[in-house]
């Protein structure tokens, strides 16, 4: 098969290929930049697989950055972008699942496309647009299916991760796992727990935002993955359940995704926090999920005030669009027209402040100015006194006049 037009990121590469040619090496595109040229869709990464090792590839270039030199990546800079070239390889046992033990550089490009995980991402590309398929790949794409290269067990053992990295694929892709490969996950699903959670957390967080998230995640569960998976491990109903939801539309950011999932599971602010923290999500996160969670769990039983929306602060947005993903039976848009139609959204828009409050009360300064305002923003909030001066001074000095009685 042959790609007539190339993509601009392949030529623009193009004279990395040709110079490591003119060099007396051979050079290929490679991986999942090649399948998704042949999806038909953007390319994100360019990767190139070279018979010349490291050294000489360094011989070659003037600029060059050791990326990854122990498993044969070298970054090349001599043509403005960094290119990442990478030695044709073999790699030996893996005792810990994830990297192998010892790396061997080879000159046979089927020797390195034979290592690799999935069918359709062990295809080559020339620099003239021809395609290498050596496993089936391309019958693979145009069927649909996701197939290890080789015995799937033994790409299992190699690297772990890719048991998650199949499930997301298929996800992504809206591909189906072939049965082989489905089995050998069921089959070897306990290797999940070898690897680190930040490498399951990429995998899982763009499975769910993923075209056909719902097959995926189905078939997470049953390959009983999530048993190897941050307190997941009794979650399979739950799970199912956003499996459901996805089928009708997917989260299109990370928080989005997490929060849906964490409300799925049932959780509050407080065991929502501690999930995320078992998934090692970043601080911003795991503050927009809980406040999210807060006022959909509300929402199962009863309307929110409007101090419960103003609670939700910069997490509104991620609220909004998890309640629209959920089954929650909730006016999302008046929702929304009610935060926007909010007196002020963030305590420093108050038209008083702390400093004036010592100046007009006469009041020294203590944590009685933290109660006042804290006060002051709730009734601004809800209606209850203007965010006029004047009028937030007068509710100042009763709300005083009360906490000496």
């Amino acid at each position: 098969m042959k790609i007539n037009t190339m993509p601009t990121e392949f030529t623009d590469a193009l004279p990395i290929l040709e110079t490591i040619e003119a060099a007396g090496y051979e050079a290929y595109f490679v991986g999942g930049s090649v399948r998704d040229t042949l999806l038909n869709k953007p390319i994100h990464d360019v990767d190139i697989a070279t018979s010349a090792y490291p050294e000489e590839i360094k011989r070659i270039f003037q600029r060059t950055v050791d990326t990854g030199i122990d498993h044969g990546t070298v970054m090349i800079l001599d043509h403005g972008t960094g290119y990442e070239t990478t030695t044709f390889r073999t790699e030996s046992t893996y005792t810990d699942f994830r990297r192998p033990d010892e790396v061997t550089f080879v000159r046979s490009l089927a020797e390195d496309l034979k290592r690799r995980d999935f069918t359709v991402n062990a295809l080559a590309l020339t620099k003239t647009g021809e395609v290498i398929d050596l496993f089936g790949g391309l019958s693979d794409l145009n069927e649909r299916v996701l197939r290890a290269v080789g015995k799937a067990e033994e790409r299992f053992h190699e690297d772990a991760l890719r048991m998650m990295r199949a499930v997301r694929f298929a996800a992504q892709l809206d591909f189906k796992i072939d049965e082989e490969t489905l089995e050998a996950i069921s089959a070897n699903a306990a290797l999940l727990a070898n690897i680190a959670i930040e490498r399951i957390n990429i995998e899982f967080t763009k499975l769910m935002q993923g075209t056909a998230a719902s097959y995926g995640l189905v078939e997470l569960i049953k390959s009983r993955l999530n048993n190897y998976m941050p307190m997941l491990g009794n979650s399979d109903r739950d799970l199912a359940a956003l499996a459901l939801l996805l089928q009708q539309g997917q989260p299109t950011t990370d928080n989005q995704a997490w929060t849906l999932l964490a409300f799925e599971l049932g959780l509050n602010p407080q065991t929502t926090g501690q999930f995320l923290k078992a998934w090692k999500q970043p601080n911003d996160m795991i503050q927009i999920a809980k406040a999210s969670v807060s006022v959909m769990n509300d929402l199962r039983s009863k309307d929110v005030d409007d101090w419960q929306l103003y609670q939700t602060k910069s997490a509104i947005t991620t609220t909004l669009a998890a309640i629209r993903l959920s089954e929650l039976n909730v006016d999302v848009d008046r929702l929304e027209e009610r935060y926007q139609a909010l007196s002020i959204k963030d305590k420093k828009a108050l038209a008083i402040n702390g400093g004036e409050l010592v100046k007009e009360l006469q009041l020294a300064p203590g944590p009685l100015f933290g109660e006042i305002l804290a006060n002051l923003e709730y009734q601004v909030v809800m209606g209850q006194v203007s965010n006029d001066k004047e009028m937030l001074l007068r509710a100042a000095v009763e709300f005083v006049q009360k906490e000496k009685k």
